[in-house]
């Protein structure tokens, strides 16, 4: 009795133990799959992985036609909550393709520290109205290395032009040098400006990231030029054929009920014809009751 006891005893902790040992793994495992679904599949660029690097986002969605309008202001709703300083709305628009399909575009422009971020949060949206992601695309141009060799070059420039103002300061008004002189110094001018712009387009390339959204139904996915020749033709000579047999169609529709009569006529003509022995051409009379013709008399030979 003490021995079953025991044995009792020892497989109540060896449960107890195994059930306190499967829980934190349980938990672990469910932390683990909530983290999987809060991450979804559009990837995405840190700006601090890339520094210099200006960053451009486009991604198409392809959704349900009744929930296109839907998605597109829940996306510029969340754009118009960070405020001006990190989110712009730059360009929309909402488009009937035919009875079925639409067509739609959202424009933005974001402070990169959070385009991250807000292109996947965008993409749960679009997941969560029974939408997907079906293209993304990340482009990056290095403007950092452009901005840094802009500034080396301005920097050579205005030394060429101050060493170039010094030499006009202390050369003669009649000295024939000075012409080209100032010629020079104007065109380094010239170029310090143009370095200046170009600077100016790669600094605010860096302090905003574009980032355009797609919105499609059924197989429309506007914004990624995904044509392809062959299908194009296959399916015109589908749509073509079906066309042509449905033409047809209607054209044998209309004329059976006519050749039906027709046919019916006919066959009451062939009918009557047969029973009565006349037909509607004859003047009144059967070929049994039409007279018979005199029969010809041989000619006199006599």
């Amino acid at each position: 009795m003490r021995k079953l006891i025991c044995t009792a005893a020892a497989v109540l902790i060896l449960i107890t133990a195994g059930c306190s040992s499967r829980v934190p793994d349980r938990t672990s495992l469910e932390q683990a799959t909530f983290d999987a679904a809060e991450e979804p599949a559009a990837p995405g660029v840190d700006v601090t992985a890339a520094p210099g690097v200006a960053f451009n986002y486009r991604y198409a969605f392809r959704l349900p036609s009744n929930r296109i309008a839907a998605a597109q202001e829940a996306h510029a709703q969340a754009c118009e909550g960070l405020g001006l300083d990190r989110c712009r709305i730059i360009g929309m628009r909402y488009r009937l393709v035919n009875q079925s399909d639409i067509q739609a575009m959202l424009a933005l422009r974001l402070d990169p520290r959070i385009a991250r971020t807000f292109g996947k949060q965008a993409t749960e949206m679009v997941t969560r109205a029974d939408g997907m992601l079906v293209d993304q695309e990340i482009t990056g141009e290095d403007v950092g290395t452009q901005i840094k060799a802009a500034t080396t070059n301005e920097g050579r420039l205005r030394a060429d032009l101050a060493r170039i103002e010094s030499e006009l300061a202390g050369m003669p008004v009649k000295d024939p040098r000075r012409g080209e002189l100032v010629a020079r110094a104007d065109e380094i001018r010239t170029q310090i400006r143009s370095l200046g712009q170009a600077r100016d387009e790669d600094e605010e390339a860096l302090a905003g990231t574009p980032m355009v959204f797609n919105y499609g139904s059924g197989s429309v996915v506007p914004g990624f030029d995904v044509r392809s020749p062959m299908r194009d033709a296959l399916q015109n000579a589908a749509d073509n054929f079906v066309d042509g047999f449905a033409t047809i169609l209607v054209l044998l529709i209309t004329l059976i009920p006519w050749a039906l009569l027709a046919g019916i006529v006919f066959w009451v003509y062939r009918w009557t014809r047969r029973r009565w022995g006349w037909s509607w051409g004859d003047s009144g009379y059967g070929r049994e009751s039409a007279p018979m013709a005199a029969k010809a008399e041989p000619p006199d030979t006599a």
